[in-house]
């Protein structure tokens, strides 16, 4: 059984267009530092059916077990701490698959 982390966002107006891509080659460098990240997909949202939140990462781990390792590696914390100063509004789901 696989494990996924997801999270859907919108950036604080005025974030330029630069920054958010530079939020999410971060997020996808973490495949490969992290070692319990087996995937990790993110990117702008095409649909609009989301609310106004405007970019989304998933994030495929082992199991429900790994999240704790996952968040609080080394190499995620930075990525996340900057992307959240940036980010207005944050959902979060976890589903076992």
């Amino acid at each position: 059984m696989a494990f996924l982390h997801i999270a859907w966002f919108r950036f604080n107006e005025g974030v330029s267009q630069d920054r958010i891509e530079r939020h999410l080659a971060s997020c996808r460098a973490l495949v490969g530092k992290v070692p319990v990240v087996r995937n990790l997909q993110c990117g702008p949202n095409t649909s609009n059916r989301a609310g106004g939140l405007t970019h989304g990462i998933v994030v495929t781990l082992p199991d429900a077990a790994s999240l704790p390792q996952y968040l609080e590696h080394p190499a995620h914390v930075p990525v996340a701490q900057a992307l959240v100063a940036d980010v207005a509004e944050l959902r979060v789901m976890d589903l076992a698959v």
